[in-house]
C-alpha cells in the first residue's frame, strides 16, 4: 500500500515539472498582440538566442552600410562575429541587418572599435 502512495506521489511531482502546451505546434510563432503590434512594425517574430525564446525581428534598411557611429544606422554600427579588433582601435563597420541582438558583435562608435560582446 505504501508502494503504490509512493508511486503514484512521484507520478504527481513529474506532472507537476512537465511542461505545459497550449495545444499549438512548439515551433510556431505566438497569436498574440505582441506578434500583431510585430507586424505592423514590418517585423517578424522568430525563435531567437539560447533559449529560442520569441521575439519581435525588425530588418533595416540601411543592412550593411559601412559606417563609423551608430548614429549612421537604423541599428548599431557593429563588426560582425568576434573579429579581435582591440576596444580603441580606429575602424569602419557596417550597419547591424536586424534588430536581433544575439550573437558575438563589437560596436564602433566615433570611428572606434568598442568591446565585443557576445550575448546568448
Amino acid at each position: 500500500m505504501i508502494r503504490i502512495s509512493l508511486i503514484a506521489g512521484v507520478a504527481l511531482l513529474a506532472a507537476a515539472c512537465a511542461p505545459q502546451t497550449s495545444g499549438a505546434a512548439s515551433d510556431a510563432p505566438m497569436q498574440s498582440a505582441d506578434a500583431a503590434s510585430c507586424a505592423t512594425r514590418g517585423g517578424t517574430m522568430k525563435q531567437v538566442g539560447r533559449m529560442q525564446s520569441w521575439q519581435c525581428v525588425i530588418s533595416y534598411a540601411d543592412a550593411g552600410k559601412r559606417c563609423t557611429d551608430g548614429d549612421q544606422c537604423q541599428g548599431d554600427c557593429r563588426i560582425e562575429g568576434n573579429g579581435g579588433v582591440a576596444p580603441g582601435t580606429a575602424t569602419t563597420g557596417v550597419c547591424q541587418a536586424t534588430s536581433d541582438r544575439f550573437g558575438c558583435n563589437t560596436t564602433v562608435e566615433d570611428g572606434k572599435a568598442g568591446p565585443t560582446l557576445c550575448i546568448d
